[in-house]
């Protein structure tokens, strides 16, 4: 069994145990790893955001915290797989991946004991391998677009040529396998979309930004732009 399976079994374990507490030597027997082991996984599901309790005294243990949790989620095995393929294509290589992460958890602790293990067997037939992005340049940007603030970048454009911009961030988009943060150009003086793989550096200023739509920063563009280009002078910053 592999840690993500023993991770995912673990949640299901404690979730159908429930309300009853489980030890720390007990999931150890049932898993056939050591107590320090499964002491890391329960710490790696507390912080991906799985509700997990401990409980002292003799009768005391682990447990899924049902204030926290969903009722039981009767999802089919494909459609366990499709959100699982769809958020493990987010992990590492869009933004907010860490969250993706954490809902994965969760959802995997709300899903019908009947349907894990089918989903499970359906999941391993299915890769899916992520183009990973520097973990500070994406929390950098989710800060910036969560927190409205004023961001500084260093980006190097299709040639190669780095330039360095402040950005008043819009949102998020994504085009035709890559992902863009949009907004307003002090450089530039205009609407722009950055590559996140193309951005070297990233940096919160402090500076609250303006707020800004992508209508609006379309709206800016020069008027002979036709709106089926919209997408593409967007995603042109060096120009």
């Amino acid at each position: 069994m592999t840690r993500t399976d023993r991770l995912y079994a673990l949640v299901e374990e404690l979730r159908s145990a429930a309300p009853r507490p489980r030890t720390v030597a007990q999931l150890a027997a049932r898993f056939e790893v050591s107590s320090r082991t499964i002491q890391r996984d329960l710490q790696a599901l507390m912080h991906a955001g799985v509700p997990l309790r401990a409980a002292a005294g003799r009768t005391g243990g682990w447990f899924v915290d049902p204030v926290m949790t969903l009722p039981p989620i009767n999802f089919t095995a494909t459609e366990i797989t499709a959100i699982a393929v769809a958020l493990a294509a987010a992990e590492s290589a869009a933004p907010f991946s860490a969250a993706a992460r954490s809902a994965m958890q969760k959802l995997t602790a709300a899903i019908a004991a009947g349907s894990v293990a089918p989903a499970r067997d359906l999941a391993r037939r299915i890769q899916v391998v992520p183009a990973p992005l520097p973990d500070e340049i994406l929390s950098t940007v989710e800060r910036a677009i969560a927190e409205r603030q004023v961001v500084w970048l260093r980006y190097g454009d299709a040639a190669g040529e780095e330039t360095e911009r402040e950005v008043e961030p819009a949102g998020l988009l994504t085009a035709r396998g890559s992902w863009y943060l949009i907004g307003w150009c002090r450089l530039r003086q205009a609407g722009r979309g950055f590559r996140l793989d193309r951005i070297r550096a990233a940096r919160l200023t402090g500076e609250p930004a303006p707020a800004h739509e992508l209508a609006d920063l379309a709206a800016v563009l020069p008027e002979e732009t036709k709106p089926a280009d919209v997408l593409d002078a967007l995603t042109r910053p060096e120009q």
